[in-house]
């Protein structure tokens, strides 16, 4: 059972991958120019790595909370998965990356934001 985490953001969405439940890293980021540009590299993936799992990252507790729910719920719809998707909360595992790269005036490469989906998917699955 491979489980892919998605820390979906406007401009980027971070990507980690557990394997069995065992294994878990972060992916590379998908840049967004569109969503369905997003979702086709999305979907990519799902089928690369036989994804029988979603779990996506919803950061909760903050002030447009409801307005980032909606966007990453359409964006997921837009997927067309068929396996069990879970959404958790995501809320300041951004920052916590962030410190763990250790670097202020970071790129904006999406390296931060897939280790923020590898961190609450590490946190998920008690790895």
């Amino acid at each position: 059972m491979n489980t892919l985490a998605l820390d979906i953001g406007l401009k980027r969405i971070g990507i980690a991958l557990c394997i069995d439940k065992k294994v878990a890293m972060p992916l590379n980021a998908v840049f967004r120019k569109n969503r369905k540009q997003a979702s086709l590299e999305i979907k990519k993936l799902l089928k690369e790595y036989k994804i029988s799992s979603l779990l996506v990252g919803l950061p909760l507790g903050f002030y447009a909370q409801t307005e980032m729910e909606k966007r990453i719920k359409h964006f997921v719809s837009l997927l067309d998965f068929d396996g069990e998707i879970n959404f958790i909360d995501e809320s300041f595992s951004s920052k916590e990356a962030a410190k763990l790269r250790q670097k202020k005036g970071m790129q904006k490469d999406g390296k931060t934001d897939s280790l923020a989906a590898y961190l609450f998917l590490k946190d998920y699955y008690a790895l």
